[in-house]
């Protein structure tokens, strides 16, 4: 039997945004020997294991090397969190660490005050 082809959509994506976002900027501590030993020992003390907690208390299970894990700081940056301070990170999957800077990132622009005065 003969494989089926499909045939191409015969309209073309739109970008429909009135404003296109500016191009995300890495900071440059990101690059830095002191960040990439914190990672490491973050990372590390978790096992290389996501650290995210569920409602039920259970901890997730992914893990290296099956999936991405990011070394993640508690307390952003842009919140007055320490970059290289041990207690101020935690390994995160990527599906975690996506939930929390988009939490993040909503209290902020909501005008939440993370206690810097």
């Amino acid at each position: 039997m003969p494989k089926l082809r499909s045939l191409a959509p015969r309209l073309r994506h739109a970008d429909t945004r009135t404003t296109k976002l500016p191009p995300k900027q890495k900071d440059p501590i990101y690059n830095t020997a002191e960040f990439q030993a914190w990672k490491v020992l973050v990372l590390d003390r978790a096992g290389r294991r996501c650290e995210a907690i569920d409602h039920h208390g259970h901890r997730c299970s992914r893990a290296t090397p099956d999936h991405v894990m990011y070394a993640d700081h508690v307390t952003e940056l842009v919140d007055g969190g320490l970059p290289f301070d041990p207690a101020n990170g935690q390994c995160l999957c990527a599906m975690h660490h996506t939930i929390k800077t988009i939490a993040m990132r909503s209290r902020r622009q909501k005008g939440f005050d993370f206690g810097r005065g």
